[in-house]
């Protein structure tokens, strides 16, 4: 079973990553799905996202979960019944789900080249001149995005922008983690940021730390 690694964050969140490696009959094999879940599986072209949806629920398995335990709310965002907090990513062949009593979310992202080109859509690009080469350019900046779709997931805000309403720290490689900042609509909110690099992806999770209004 290709449970790829589990991270205990703390003593109440955990991080699970699956590396996508079986057949499709195998990942559907003594899964039930829920009838919405059913339908959004059979609208699905690509067979690696069907992997993907199915490994998802192989990961809730490892959590003592089933696909009824889950459900969404009307902005798309996942949530147990239980009352803890849920994330769930899928990039080519990776997915991760991250669990919590506390407001998290996760992100996997491929480290491609192709980031560079839209790097300015959501974060200054003069902040990495000094990087050395242009291959760790893109490990930032892939962290980076990951960070910010991480935070995005969890404040699932509708109008909330990249560029301008969520910051990230700047970190080292080695830090593996850095925190970040969101001001929108009067209120700051401030996370902290973890991430981990492998086999050419990189995955973010971000876990809610403060909030504060202003008046």
């Amino acid at each position: 079973m290709p449970l790829y690694k589990t991270i205990t964050v703390d003593e109440r969140t955990k991080v699970l990553i699956w590396k996508i490696e079986e057949t499709l009959d195998w990942l559907v094999d003594d899964i039930q799905l829920t009838n919405h879940c059913q339908e959004r599986v059979d609208g699905m072209k690509s067979e690696i996202h069907k992997r993907g949806f199915m490994s998802i629920r192989h990961l809730f398995a490892e959590m003592g979960y089933t696909d009824h335990d889950l459900f969404y709310d009307e902005k798309g965002k996942p949530h147990l019944k239980d009352g803890k907090c849920i994330s769930i990513t899928h990039s080519f062949n990776f997915t991760a789900i991250i669990i919590s009593e506390d407001e998290v979310g996760i992100d996997i992202e491929k480290q491609r080249d192709k980031i560079l080109k839209i790097a300015e859509k959501f974060t200054p690009l003069k902040e990495y001149h000094t990087l050395a080469n242009e291959e760790a350019i893109i490990r930032k900046l892939t962290i980076v995005w990951g960070a910010k779709e991480s935070i995005y997931k969890l404040y699932s805000q509708s109008g909330l922008g990249f560029l301008q309403h969520i910051n990230v720290a700047d970190f080292d490689f080695d830090d593996k983690r850095t925190t970040g900042k969101v001001y929108f609509k009067g209120k700051n909110s401030d996370y902290n940021l973890e991430f981990l690099e492998f086999e050419g992806f990189t995955c973010v999770y971000a876990k809610l730390s403060k909030v504060e209004v202003k008046k």
